[in-house]
């Protein structure tokens, strides 16, 4: 694993800005901010809406178990529907729900809320819906719009930090699946495909701070599909490069699921792969590693430390879904 110390500063820098209610310069600086929004048009562009902006409908309950469904909500942008999808069985939170279903030996109730195109600071009228579903878990997929839309990371996780305390203070547990590299997708042009890489893993290295400080877990995607993509692209990613296939859905259900059930007690903690220590630090390991999660933790009794709140980094290694339970 990759890591260097301006990732951790630039995540504390964001958070901060963030936690004072202010924009915040961004992670990049003003220069490369401008040529940003320039050449993220032409990436939108490039991209298009080929799937047209709804996912597949995928509320229902999953799982042929008996006992009371566990209620999960699935929010977020395209990802989160499965855009792109033409069956429900195809999408990430209807894996998701086969794969916990499994695990815990229960049927799962699930509501997915999550609109594609959302960025962070849309999830206030999903996270209402959310709530209203009354949910032991909810899922959230974001970020990645808006590193297109170029929005300043500060103004981005203050939203999914309200977004996190809020679905916490219903009672659910959180996990949320932070922004992916987008420099792994082909469409977007150099020097764009180089700057996003950089903004998305410092949003995402910012996301989770802000989300372990209101009491959800991270999951880190980072380059998940990018390496698969560069040996078969054909089968990670549908016709416009750029969302997932099924199978890349499926993948990113596979990263996922493990933290899902760990959040409702039904995972083991892997204590020889547990990381302790600043917050900032861990968001900065954990996002150049796929699959990575972080949570808050206590050090001696202590929530916070010298150097920030403390977290728990653990690498996970998900298993397979069983898509026939």
């Amino acid at each position: 694993m990759i890591w260097t110390p301006g990732a951790a500063r630039a995540a504390r820098r964001i958070a901060t800005a963030a936690a004072m209610g202010g924009g915040g310069i961004t992670a990049l600086g003003v220069a490369t901010y401008g040529l940003l929004m320039a050449e993220a048009l032409i990436a939108r562009r490039i991209v298009g809406n080929p799937y047209g902006m709804d996912g597949p409908d995928a509320d229902g309950v999953y799982g042929d178990f008996e006992g009371e469904p566990i209620r999960m909500v699935m929010l977020g942008d395209s990802t989160s529907v499965g855009l792109g999808m033409a069956l429900p069985t195809n999408t990430p939170a209807v894996n998701l729900a086969h794969g916990l279903a499994a695990v815990a030996e229960r049927p799962v109730h699930l509501t997915v809320v999550g609109q594609s195109g959302a960025a962070s600071a849309d999830l206030g009228p999903q996270v209402d819906r959310a709530i209203a579903a009354e949910p032991d878990i909810a899922v959230i997929f974001v970020g990645a719009n808006d590193v297109t839309t170029a929005t300043l990371p500060a103004h981005a996780v203050r939203h999914l930090q309200k977004a996190v305390r809020r679905l916490r203070e219903a009672g659910a547990e959180v996990v949320v699946g932070t922004c992916p590299d987008l420099g792994s997708i082909r469409p977007i042009p150099q020097p764009l495909r180089w700057v996003t890489r950089r903004w998305s893993r410092q949003l995402a290295a910012a996301q989770t701070v802000a989300v372990v400080e209101a009491g959800g877990r991270t999951v880190a995607f980072a380059d998940l599909l990018g390496p698969d993509f560069d040996t078969n692209p054909a089968e990670m990613f549908g016709p416009d490069r750029y969302h997932p296939s099924a199978r890349g859905y499926l993948q990113a259900a596979y990263t996922v699921l493990p933290s899902v059930c760990a959040a409702l007690g039904l995972w083991p903690e892997p204590e020889p792969q547990r990381v302790e220590g600043s917050q900032y630090l861990l968001a900065a390991m954990a996002v150049e590693e796929p699959g990575t999660e972080v949570s808050a933790t206590r050090v001696a009794g202590r929530a916070v430390g010298p150097q920030g709140r403390w977290a728990t980094l653990l690498r996970r290694r998900p298993g397979p879904i069983s898509k026939s339970a």
